[in-house]
């Protein structure tokens, strides 16, 4: 499922996500959903939201 719509996001989901300091090699952190920072309904490079490990990156995959 894709991380570009925010309807398919919710808290707890165990997600993939690219940080920052990682887009350009695409380096993916899995993690579970604590808080979804974007507002927009849509965004095409995903969705930002915060893992429960305090990092913070955009959604590329959803696994649960």
């Amino acid at each position: 499922m894709s991380g570009n719509s925010r309807s398919n996001i919710q808290i707890g989901l165990k997600v993939n996500i690219v940080q920052k300091q990682d887009q350009r090699s695409g380096e993916l952190t899995q993690g579970i959903v604590e808080k979804i920072l974007t507002n927009s309904p849509n965004h095409p490079h995903g969705i930002k939201v915060r893992l429960d490990t305090g990092e913070v990156g955009r959604v590329k995959e959803i696994l649960s």
